[in-house]
């Protein structure tokens, strides 16, 4: 019997997404565990494994659709013994309820609600010849759109990538290596300039939903900003030693210790650890704290459940692998979703101080800059210390100043008095 391979939710909220590509083509033989697409969501692109064995007998949604609902039929796979063609021209069923929907409280939330889901195709798509038996090639759809607009052989890289994946970094590095053999020989003309030159990129789903969160978190979340100073010379002298007496493998980083101090934080200003709802608000019971990490196309923000209750050496080995999977698109949904308060750290490119915009439906988010020498007044004298300054981002529907500014405080004194955390 034929088998129907849906559109997988691959996290709670989510109803849509868009199928960025197909690894297997029509005719290629699938056992369970075989990555056979990649479908791209809001937070990241994952892969499909397959969970039957069979033949791929058709393709029903062509790679790059977006706005495929949940529960949608992608594909279908002929059993042992069935005829493939017989298979690809049976009628396709209409798309299944979603296995996994969002909870009552998350789907009244409008920051979490994706656009409305567009028509499914139904179409099969009959690959080219030269797709099926032909060697599958794993590249994030990110590396594969700028490899296509810019005529890069993308079959031809080797990936950094987790299992050889092709990812921007590669295309964008052998773009960098093509480049000399195309400008002009020394003395030569120069290409003419066009005034107003430009190119359009196309928004990956990533990208909108990032869009539409924030532009709603700012439109409907009234944000105001508290802003402190926090002197970090007895921090960073605390971290030296800690290295130095930590394993070989464990390295802790000032953010670990910013998202250590946050977490006691919380714990200690338990009203800052909340988020609106409507006609209630939502208490959090333990410090889940979420990392803005930069990735391809956009921003993840994986999570560190219960942070309080971590040490530092893992706080440091957690927010470690979760950065480098984050990264190389290997998150597990559940990974990457929910989440209490957020930190957006930019002190590594030097940023001195900024406000960040909240991470809906949460209530806070805390920029972090870098920590740099400036001068400072001690008992009238002035003297020199490494500040770094931070700013809460907070919804005034559910944190009000008091709270936010009493939260603040905690922040700053374990970062002053980094033997506190232990305590």
């Amino acid at each position: 019997m034929a088998i129907d391979i849906l559109m997988p939710a691959l996290s709670p909220t989510m109803e849509t997404g868009t199928l960025a590509s197909w690894n297997m083509g029509v005719g290629d033989a699938v056992r369970s565990g075989d990555v056979i697409a990649e479908i791209e969501t809001d937070k990241a692109t994952m892969e499909v494994e397959a969970v039957d064995d069979g033949v791929l007998a058709v393709i029903l949604v062509a790679p790059g659709t977006e706005n495929v609902a949940v529960g949608t039929p992608i594909a279908r796979l002929a059993e042992d013994g069935e005829a493939v063609d017989a298979v690809a021209a049976a009628p396709v069923a209409a798309a299944a309820e979603p296995k996994t929907k969002a909870p009552a409280d998350e789907a009244a939330d409008p920051a979490a609600a994706p656009a409305a889901p567009a028509p499914a195709p139904t179409a099969a798509v009959q690959p080219s010849s030269s797709t099926s038996g032909a060697p599958r090639l794993f590249a994030s759809p990110l590396a594969r759109r700028i490899a296509g607009d810019n005529g890069v052989d993308i079959a031809a890289l080797s990936g950094s990538g987790p299992h050889g994946r092709i990812l921007r970094l590669d295309v964008e590095a052998a773009m960098t290596a093509a480049a000399p053999a195309a400008r002009p020989a020394s003395g030569g003309a120069s290409a003419p300039v066009s005034p107003g030159a430009s190119s359009l990129e196309p928004n990956s789903q990533m990208r909108k939903i990032i869009a539409q969160r924030l532009q709603e978190s700012k439109a409907n979340a009234p944000h105001f900003y508290l802003t402190v100073d926090c002197e970090i010379d007895t921090l960073l002298a605390a971290r030296k030693v800690m290295n130095a007496q930590s394993p070989d493998d464990v390295k802790i980083s000032v953010n670990d210790l910013v998202i250590r101090a946050a977490a006691m934080a919380l714990v200690k200003v338990p009203k800052a650890n909340a988020s609106w709802e409507g006609d209630n608000t939502r208490l959090f019971h333990h410090a889940d704290i979420a990392m803005a990490v930069a990735v391809d196309g956009g921003l993840v923000t994986p999570v560190i459940w219960a942070a309080e209750q971590k040490g530092l050496a893992e706080i440091a080995a957690t927010s470690r692998d979760l950065a480098t999977r984050a990264r190389n698109g290997s998150l597990a949904p559940e990974e990457f979703a929910g989440g209490s308060f957020t930190i957006s750290n930019l002190g590594m490119y030097g940023i001195r101080e900024f406000a960040a915009v909240i991470n809906p439906p949460q209530g806070a988010i805390l920029a972090v800059g870098a920590g740099e020498e400036r001068p400072v007044v001690r008992e009238g004298q002035l003297a020199v210390a490494t500040v770094m300054t931070v700013t809460l981002s907070a919804d005034h529907r559910v944190v009000d100043g008091s709270v936010g500014a009493e939260w603040l405080q905690a922040f700053k004194g374990y970062i002053e008095a980094p033997v506190t955390m232990l305590l």
